[in-house]
């Protein structure tokens, strides 16, 4: 009898300086082993938003890993009213929210230090993508031509006080979040959930990837990638040449922030057959240096 096949992802991330910055406030984490994709930027001076970024990455896919062993007590409060993969959403960025907040306020080079967040869990027994987010981090889906924003910006420009006229609003900078890790020592985690089909490409990116491009060119380079594959299997190191022209569009049109592109693919197969056992193992963001001087500007 023929062994049915299962949903599976193959992911790869890509993290660069930009043009205009002097070093990478930005973090990311790809683990195979379970399904978790996270994009974090930092901010706070000093370079303390790279500490703030990296803390969030690392925090959350620790959780993910910690839950994963046995006799495992449950560090919060359990909603039954969500699923256990958003509460594994929730409750990993909470943990990472404390953490930070919790190092801003005890070490002077580190206040005031915080982070945006962009997470996504992939349940293959349910085929579904689940998201977290806070910040203006971003997640999209590219299906059948078609790219859709999965998040919506925790901005001012989206959430902005109720007493402006519309001509104020219009004049709201589009850069300023209204939430983050690492403010307060709680967040508010917006959650969401997208039912997968094979062959979905999911985008997660930093504001210095989806401020410099329209969703219609990020469609259109994901739509070169498969055209470029032609007929033989798309695979990670095309997710990772995604990642790159990604970035390096972004980077043309002008590169004013750090940039930040995790590319996921939903393809069929046998998890194990998704990559080598001997790299399932964490993968973390490892900036490019910036730009010899004078170069690229």
């Amino acid at each position: 009898m023929a062994r049915a096949l299962s949903f599976n992802v193959i992911a790869a991330g890509v993290s660069d300086v930009g043009r205009q910055r002097e070093h990478n406030e930005d973090s990311y984490a790809i683990d195979l082993d379970h399904d978790l994709f996270v994009v974090a930027d930092g901010m706070g001076g000093h370079q303390a938003g790279d500490v703030a970024s990296r803390l969030a990455t690392s925090t959350i896919a620790d959780f993910f890993r910690t839950l994963a062993g046995e006799d495992v007590t449950w560090p919060t409060h359990f909603d039954r009213s969500l699923s256990d993969e958003e509460n594994r959403l929730i409750t990993s960025i909470g943990i990472a929210n404390r953490r930070i907040f919790e190092q801003s306020q005890s070490t002077r080079a580190h206040h005031g230090m915080g982070t945006t967040v962009v997470g996504a869990h992939f349940s293959t027994k349910k085929r579904r993508m689940f998201i977290g987010h806070v910040g203006d981090s971003r997640a999209y889906r590219i299906r059948e031509g078609k790219i859709q924003q999965l998040t919506r910006d925790h901005s001012l420009a989206n959430e902005p006080p109720f007493d402006l006229t519309e001509a104020e609003r219009a004049e709201l900078p589009k850069n300023v979040i209204t939430r983050a890790l690492g403010m307060q020592d709680n967040v508010v985690v917006d959650l969401t959930h997208d039912e997968a089909r094979l062959g979905d490409v999911y985008i997660l990116c930093s504001d210095g990837l989806s401020g410099m491009l329209a969703d219609e060119r990020i469609l259109e380079l994901v739509q070169g990638m498969f055209a470029s594959a032609g007929s033989r299997p798309v695979g990670k190191p095309d997710l990772e040449d995604l990642c790159r022209s990604l970035i390096q569009s972004a980077n043309d049109a002008g590169g004013d922030d750090n940039i930040t592109a995790v590319a996921v693919l939903i393809r069929e197969g046998d998890a194990e057959d998704a990559v080598p056992a001997s790299r399932r193992s964490m993968q973390t963001g490892t900036p490019t240096p910036p730009p010899p001087s004078g170069a690229g500007r």
